[in-house]
């Protein structure tokens, strides 16, 4: 994942722990994808307190995430449902089509029972 991509995600999850002034000097800046000049011009502030804003937001947020690990608790679980979702669509077309061998659906079937159980195991961790 790039750096920006990830500092707004990381934005999505910690944001409200940030200071006004960092939240919205990051959001413009890595969502918003302006400059630290319009940014600063926006906030009434030096494109250098501008610059010094995102730099501490990105601290306070890469800290956050190395010590809570939220946000990438919550990409890993997201990428094993989407893997379930992915093994039900299979199975739900295997059963429709006739020339589709019964152990193909079953071991589709026994990976998304796996897939599940992870999930679960993952859930009371």
């Amino acid at each position: 994942m790039s750096k920006n991509l990830e500092m707004s995600y990381l934005l999505d999850f910690y944001g409200d722990v940030l200071t006004d002034k960092q939240r919205e000097a990051m959001e413009e800046y890595y969502n918003a994808d302006l400059s630290l000049s319009e940014i600063a011009e926006g906030l009434g502030i030096t494109r250098q307190g501008v610059r010094d804003a995102v730099k501490r937001g990105e601290a306070t947020l890469l800290e956050l995430e190395e010590k809570i690990g939220l946000a990438g608790r919550y990409r890993e679980l997201s990428g094993r449902l989407d893997k379930l979702e992915q093994l039900l669509r299979d199975i739900r077309f295997y059963a429709t089509d006739t020339s589709v061998d019964g152990a193909l659906i079953a071991r589709s079937a026994t990976e998304a029972l796996a897939v599940l159980s992870a999930v679960r195991e993952f859930e009371e961790t």
